[in-house]
């Protein structure tokens, strides 16, 4: 049996998930709008590289635990009515994510197109991780 290429595999999935670009994103956070954004990057992506203010980390190893409200492991931010829009580095692990996050019953779920990565090219603004955690890159 071969391996599944998992590009593949996601670019499969990605029309199952709704998609908002890094401007479409941008426009709703100045218009207000009440969203959650989870970053599911590893840890050191956000200290080498920053975040979209206002994120929540949520390891994507973790994100069903910490989603599950009977899970011991839950997180408040993760409530029914609320929206929340999913980003990875470069919008492969963030589809499956939000997928995810469907699949256990969330309705207002979104990926970023093209991830951090976009919401960066775009010059949108980035928290300096770095500056703030106790978790650094060490030489």
């Amino acid at each position: 049996m071969a391996i599944r290429n998992t590009m593949a595999w996601v670019d499969s999935l990605r029309s199952q998930v709704p998609t908002l670009s890094p401007a479409a994103l941008a426009e709703r956070k100045a218009r207000g709008d009440a969203l959650t954004l989870i970053d599911i990057r590893e840890l050191q992506e956000l200290i080498d590289s920053g975040a979209i203010p206002g994120s929540h980390h949520v390891p994507r190893g973790m994100l069903e635990f910490w989603a599950d409200p009977a899970m011991g492991y839950h997180r408040r931010f993760f409530t029914e009515d609320a929206e929340y829009v999913v980003y990875c580095a470069g919008g492969g692990r963030s589809v499956l994510a939000a997928l995810a996050l469907i699949e256990m019953g969330y309705g207002k779920v979104w990926h970023l197109d093209r991830g951090f990565g976009g919401w960066q090219e775009a010059g949108l603004p980035v928290d300096d991780v770095a500056a703030t955690s106790r978790w650094q890159r060490k030489s």
